[in-house]
């Protein structure tokens, strides 16, 4: 970042003599000599420290810099005068529209280290700024992210509460259908069961089906009419069953699939009374 410096003076001999001294710290240095010029130069160019003169004819640096900083609040601003002129500068030093009083005539160093030190203060004020948009951007863009994620939540909620009511809808209609359904992973795990394959398989209630492995509730001969491994046997050749209680049963299968990710087959038994 460039600094650029401004110094307001009717003395032209001053302006010239600061030059020569602060030109060595390497600042950008704007010269007005009054406080209309130096308000001119502040409208085209982005100051950072502005030394003013008091005692000027037209406008006193007091009038200047508080105009200044109504204007450019970030600037810094020093008024370098006679000692004499301290009382008229106090006021204006507590109100804050001048940082410092420093006086004429000066000692070079220590003007050095206040312009070092104002340029310091007001890189302070603009990283400072900086960091405040940056702060309420990224509070904005977190703002924005979390409304997404919460329409997002809503979405999933809302689609998720459809999917219950589906299968909710679809458990009743399982539960009511005359037949015995029983769905069988590919890892022979039975994973759905209804009422009425309960009722066939379950021992009178005594062992639940869900999570057991087919071939342990199921009897083998009946599993191996319907399915071989490889191909199901659809309704139009559905195998006729006498079960271990005597009641016989007509079975078919179906591979699942065909309209889910699921793997496995769907277990159809259909007993005489039914």
């Amino acid at each position: 970042m460039e600094r650029t410096l401004l110094l307001v003076d009717d003395e032209e001999n001053i302006t010239s003599a600061l030059v020569r001294l602060l030109r060595r710290d390497g600042y950008n240095i704007l010269r007005a000599n009054s406080g209309e010029a130096g308000l001119a130069l502040l409208e085209q160019n982005e100051v950072g420290v502005i030394i003013s003169d008091q005692r000027m004819p037209g406008m006193t640096g007091v009038e200047f810099l508080s105009k200044v900083r109504e204007r450019y609040p970030d600037t810094v601003r020093i008024v370098l005068s006679g000692y004499t002129e301290l009382n008229s500068v106090t006021d204006a030093i507590n109100r804050g529209a001048v940082y410092k009083f420093l006086t004429k005539p000066w000692e070079d160093e220590l003007l050095r280290a206040n312009v070092e030190e104002a340029f310091q203060r007001y890189e302070m004020k603009m990283e400072n700024a900086r960091l405040a948009r940056d702060l309420e951007q990224a509070n904005e863009e977190l703002l924005l992210i979390n409304r997404e994620l919460e329409q997002r939540v809503e979405e999933k909620t809302r689609e998720v509460t459809r999917n219950l009511e589906v299968l909710q809808v679809s458990q009743e209609v399982l539960e009511r259908l005359p037949v015995s359904v029983i769905g069988i992973g590919d890892d022979g795990v039975i994973a759905v069961a209804n009422h009425s394959a309960h009722d066939l398989f379950s021992a009178g209630g005594t062992r639940p089906l869900l999570g057991e492995m087919a071939s342990e509730v199921i009897p083998s001969e009946l599993l191996n009419c319907v399915y071989d491994g490889d191909t199901c046997r659809k309704y139009e050749d559905k195998v006729v069953y006498r079960l271990p209680n005597g009641r016989q049963v007509h079975c078919w299968c179906s591979p699942m699939g065909e309209i889910s990710a699921s793997k496995g087959i769907v277990l159809v038994i259909v007993t005489d009374q039914g």
